[in-house]
């Protein structure tokens, strides 16, 4: 019986281009170094950001209740 693997490709987050999702590639998800890097900037810039919603009052803030 043989096992047959399926090779799964993925498309790069920053430019698209198809690479191999594997050991492989060592960059995985992105196709180059070149894209992880660019990737790497726009979270050390701050271009990419996690949004947050404000659950409750501010910490530093009093809710007259002191």
């Amino acid at each position: 019986m043989t096992i047959e693997t399926k090779r799964r490709v993925v498309a790069c987050p920053q430019c698209g281009k198809l690479s191999p999702w594997s050991s492989t590639n060592p960059h995985r998800p992105f196709c180059s170094e070149r894209c992880k890097l660019i990737d790497f900037g726009q979270w050390a810039t701050e271009t990419y950001r996690i949004p947050h919603s404000e659950t409750g009052p501010d910490p530093g803030q009093s809710d007259g209740n002191d």
